[in-house]
């Protein structure tokens, strides 16, 4: 996932020193704190254009080469570790901007307007840069991000079958078989290189609900036989997993979820996360072993009571059991996770108007960030919802926030400055990126639900 609600840094000097950054850049008063206006980059390496050197930049259309205010270009060439400037017409340049393109028109780039296929192009060619070697993909470029965080992997994997980039999403895939834990469970992050993340953060549940549903979709929701085969293994042990995180109340344990902080009660973030992954892993077990779909669904009937019963009241559901007010979780069990309800229409329709932060459409992940600056994964999480829910008008609104609220290069940032509008924290980051066009292509056809 990205840098989310309440994560912590690694204990260490370089990581106290990070934090003290971190935090000095996130004052109220301090300049927009953007680690990266854009990226360049190949298949080894990364590089951030950073906001103070964005100015009068511009991708080619379709590409990651930069054409300078003075027209020449500046680009990563294959197999380099430092971005090269040449001249307007160099076929190096022109040829890596022709490759970005070809990769585009193998699949397809969502949207009704110029804009809106501007910012799909940017999304799926920043995606794709953040899809390391080996199947990694990081949640942004910065080394505090630079992790892959399951839940955000997940998303970014069903981005790329959504828009027809079945590789990159098969490949993120076969990076979280491989960093699985027996249990069926993941570390909190891995390392690019698979190993895990030893910062002492504890697991989050909600991974395993997540992978589940992304390995549905990458295997055309199991319409693809020897795809669903492949995938199943890594797909059972998390179905078990999350079968075996259930308490007698139908609900999993209290646990960190999308927030990243300790939990006294089981939180909405968790559970309907495992809820939608519990229907996918019953799906692809009609393919893959159909004596085993009736396990995923009676799991998953037992924990849709739980949620209905106990995270649910007269004002919609609530961040966890113990309350907490509205949490944009909510949007979970909403289309593309769930068909559509009245009651969770009613209760994204009011949890939107509770998070809204600032006007125009942004909005925060839950009650603690009440009136703080809008999270734009959050807000992207409603727009995809809404979009499922066929409330147009407000999805609508929301995409034309986030698309207002991108970097000079077309980044979308984790957060929003609530004064301003201006860009803050890290950008590209892939989440957002993910939802964005998610909510795109649901847009023009329905997304399938598990």
């Amino acid at each position: 996932m990205t840098s989310q609600p309440g994560r912590r840094v690694a204990a260490g000097t370089l990581a106290g020193a990070l934090l003290v950054g971190l935090l000095g850049a996130n004052r109220a008063d301090a300049p927009a704190p953007l680690f990266t206006a854009g990226l360049l980059g190949n298949a080894t390496t990364l590089v951030p254009v950073r906001p103070q050197e964005a100015r009068g930049l511009a991708y080619l259309p379709a590409s990651t080469v930069l054409r300078l205010p003075d027209g020449r270009l500046r680009y990563l060439p294959a197999g380099a570790g430092a971005p090269v400037t040449v001249p307007a017409g160099d076929r190096g340049a022109l040829a890596a901007a022709a490759a970005d393109r070809a990769w585009l028109a193998a699949g397809t780039v969502p949207g009704r307007t110029p804009a809106e296929r501007d910012a799909a192009a940017h999304s799926l060619l920043f995606l794709r840069l953040l899809l390391r070697p080996g199947g990694a993909a990081i949640a942004a470029q910065p080394a505090y991000w630079a992790y892959v965080w399951p839940r955000d992997a997940s998303f970014m994997a069903a981005a790329f079958q959504a828009t027809g980039h079945r590789a990159e999403s098969r490949a993120i895939l076969g990076f979280l078989a491989r960093t699985q834990e027996p249990d069926g469970t993941w570390p909190a992050r891995s390392h690019p290189d698979g190993s895990p993340v030893t910062d002492g953060r504890q697991p989050q549940l909600d991974a395993t609900g997540w992978v589940c549903w992304a390995a549905w979709l990458a295997s055309d929701q199991a319409g693809d036989r020897a795809e669903a085969v492949r995938l199943w293994p890594t797909v059972r042990a998390a179905a078990d997993a999350a079968v075996r995180s259930l308490g007698r109340d139908g609900l999993p344990a209290a646990g960190p979820d999308y927030w990243e902080r300790p939990e006294r009660a089981p939180t909405l973030g968790s559970a309907a996360a495992l809820l939608a992954g519990l229907h996918a892993a019953g799906r692809l077990a009609e393919v893959a072993e159909p004596g085993a779909k009736g396990r995923y669904r009676q799991a998953a009937d037992r924990l849709d009571r739980a949620v209905r019963q106990r995270l649910s009241g007269p004002d919609g559901y609530h961040h966890s059991t113990a309350g907490g007010g509205p949490d944009a979780a909510v949007t979970w069990l909403a289309p593309p996770f769930r068909p559509a309800e009245q009651a969770v229409r009613a209760a994204v329709a009011s949890a939107a108007r509770q998070l809204a932060s600032g006007p125009g459409g942004g909005v925060v992940p839950g009650s603690p960030w009440r009136g703080a600056d809008p999270w734009t994964p959050a807000t992207a999480s409603f727009a995809l919802a809404e979009t499922g829910l066929g409330d147009h008008g407000s999805a609508q609104r929301r995409l034309g926030w986030l698309l207002d609220h991108r970097t000079a290069l077309g980044a979308f940032p984790e957060r929003v400055r609530r004064g301003d509008g201006a860009p803050r924290s890290v950008a590209p980051i892939g989440w957002t990126h993910a939802l964005v066009l998610l909510t795109l292509v649901g847009r023009e056809h329905a997304l399938p639900i598990p």
